[in-house]
């Protein structure tokens, strides 16, 4: 079976409705959200992968998600402290705990920064980056990962998500959307492949 471009609706990040009781916040705005108020930093770790599945459909990237330990697709990072350090520390120290010492090789910083979204329910604001690896910083941590902290405890293991549709245009990308997502990080995940420029040219963004 082969890849299918083209086959979604392209959707900027701007029409699609945030999930109920969740607003995007500058980051300004949001670092002035203290107690009640919790943050958590996330990070999409991403890396250009030359590699074709079958020997015919390209990877173009691979971009690392994780399961959790309450069954739902994330991304990794964590509740941090602001009054320990900046956001990135935090999240940083969130990264080596759950994925390992091959994190050391690089550093999230805020020049990867992306969004922020206020939650009025539980009154957490999520800070979502991305972070651009080289192919083998990203297989480093993937063969690193099950040696970390949090291994088998509140993460299950990482996942890289298909940037492909199949011909029958269910496999795939469209297929991987299909699972059950934590918090905002189905929208995180499309708003980034899209402006990143991850997907295909001409390839599909549907809510």
């Amino acid at each position: 079976m082969g890849e299918r471009p083209g086959t979604w609706e392209r959707r900027s990040w701007g029409e699609r409705p945030a999930p109920a009781g969740v607003r995007r916040v500058e980051l300004e705005e949001a670092l002035e959200l203290r107690t009640p108020w919790r943050h958590a930093c996330h990070a999409l770790l991403y890396a250009p992968d030359p590699g074709l599945l079958f020997r015919r459909i390209p990877l173009r990237y691979a971009v690392l998600m994780q399961m959790r330990f309450d069954g739902r697709l994330g991304f990794p990072g964590g509740f941090v402290n602001l009054s320990d350090g900046s956001l990135e520390d935090g999240l940083n120290r969130e990264l080596r705990e759950e994925l390992g010492e091959a994190v050391a090789a690089f550093r999230v910083e805020r020049a990867d920064y992306r969004n922020s979204y206020a939650s009025s329910g539980p009154r957490v604001v999520a800070h979502f980056y991305a972070k651009r690896l080289t192919l083998e910083q990203l297989t480093a941590v993937e063969r690193g990962a099950p040696l970390a902290q949090d291994h088998g405890l509140e993460v299950l293991g990482l996942v890289r998500v298909p940037l492909y549709t199949l011909q029958d245009g269910v496999g795939g990308l469209p297929a991987f959307l299909e699972n059950t997502f934590i918090g905002t990080a189905r929208e995180q995940l499309l708003e980034a492949l899209q402006d990143l420029g991850l997907l295909e040219s001409g390839s599909v963004l549907r809510p």
